[in-house]
């Protein structure tokens, strides 16, 4: 069934997500402007050092508390802050739209932290756009910073449906080619595909200049496998079949998804991205909110 975007902006969305704004109001501003850090000095709030006044430079700017100290001219000397550009990447495979036992499937729950971190951005007036792709790129919208904003974008998500199989590196380097100017680049996926792969394409991005966060959602099912006995298993991308012993393949199942988010931890804090591993059990503007704290220690 096709949800609605005001499925996603019932009340209580809203009033989680106003409610994340609110509690955590210093961390996502220091989140967000964390990342406005630029290299070019300008004018901006953000007081950077003091230099020597040369002819040309605006008397207005001389720095007269430091003049009565020192009886020299200075100026402020700002570093620049400009609007971050955010991309919300969205996974489509028909492996998203899975669920075992919660209301959410792994795009719904995608979807609601994207709808929250696309608020937050608005909020600050940065813009955001949104990419989705499941074998190929199939829609977007550039990125925008008005209010509407948020409801074009859920709009677009609403009318999505997961299908087709991950070609996640393959459109993570089509995306790297089309996005021109350095960006933020917000993942959301199940990574349910080639890591090797994966992990060469976040390396290209990176090496562009674009900040990644790698938000790894899994269904609850996929992360505990809380199966037993003899279980009939379907891949939703390949719709292969594979019946094996559930009690026997517990230990070694939750061993190797253990193994896959410790190796994407590893990779992409070795090139300066945030891997963010997620199950649909965790509400997400809870886990949302740890993240973003998580971050913002880090600063």
């Amino acid at each position: 069934m096709t949800k609605t975007a005001e499925s996603y902006l019932k009340p209580s969305v809203i009033q989680t997500v106003a409610r994340l704004d609110l509690r955590a109001k210093f961390i996502v501003e220091g989140f967000l402007q964390g990342l406005h850090a630029s290299p070019f000095h300008g004018f901006s709030v953000e007081f950077s050092e003091h230099r020597r006044y040369t002819q040309g430079d605006d008397p207005k700017d001389i720095d007269w508390l430091v003049y009565a100290k020192t009886d020299r001219y200075y100026i402020k000397k700002y570093q620049a802050e400009t609007n971050i550009q955010g991309y919300l990447l969205m996974d489509l495979s028909e492996s998203m739209g899975y669920t075992y036992r919660q209301d959410l499937t792994k795009f719904d729950y995608a979807i609601c932290l994207a709808a929250a971190l696309a608020y937050l951005m608005i909020h600050q007036q940065d813009p955001v756009g949104l990419i989705t792709f499941d074998e190929q790129l199939r829609n977007s919208l550039p990125p925008k910073s008005k209010r509407t904003q948020l409801g074009n974008l859920l709009a677009l998500l609403a009318k999505a449906q997961p299908s087709g199989k991950t070609e996640l590196a393959a459109n993570l380097k089509r995306i790297g080619a089309m996005i021109r100017t350095r960006s933020l680049l917000m993942i959301f996926t199940d990574l349910l595909t080639d890591p090797d792969e994966v992990i060469a394409s976040l390396r290209q991005l990176r090496f562009a200049g674009h900040d990644i966060i790698l938000f790894h959602v899994l269904d609850e099912a996929e992360v505990n496998f809380p199966f037993e006995g003899m279980v009939d298993l379907k891949d939703p991308e390949s719709e292969e079949n594979l019946i094996l012993d559930a009690d026997g393949m517990r230990s070694d199942y939750i061993d190797a998804v253990e193994q896959l988010r410790n190796r994407y931890k590893k990779e992409c804090l070795s090139i300066g991205a945030d891997y963010v591993p997620l199950d649909t059990s965790m509400p997400f503007d809870k886990a949302l909110l740890e993240y973003l704290s998580q971050r913002q220690a880090r600063f």
